[in-house]
């Protein structure tokens, strides 16, 4: 049974608040600390080395960076 939550290490993010002219608008928001978080599955769109992108409120999307290693992310979602 695949989880419905799944608990990350989160730091700097970058909000992508879609398009405009066929360029993505994005604000990139840093943190100088890891804080740990509760990620709903249902909301992951894509897992990369570096970025957890999520869905966000109206439509936008948020690409996390984290603290884990990707290979133990990739078994936690799989």
């Amino acid at each position: 049974m695949k989880p419905k939550f799944i608990e990350l290490t989160l730091g700097s993010y970058i909000i992508s608040h879609g398009y405009s002219k066929n360029k993505e608008m994005m604000e990139p928001i840093t943190s100088d600390t890891f804080s740990k978080k509760i990620i709903p599955v249902s909301r992951i769109k894509s897992v990369s080395e570096k970025y957890i992108l999520t869905d966000y409120v109206d439509g936008r999307w948020i690409y996390w960076e984290y603290e884990e290693d990707y290979n133990d992310v990739k078994k936690l979602l799989l």
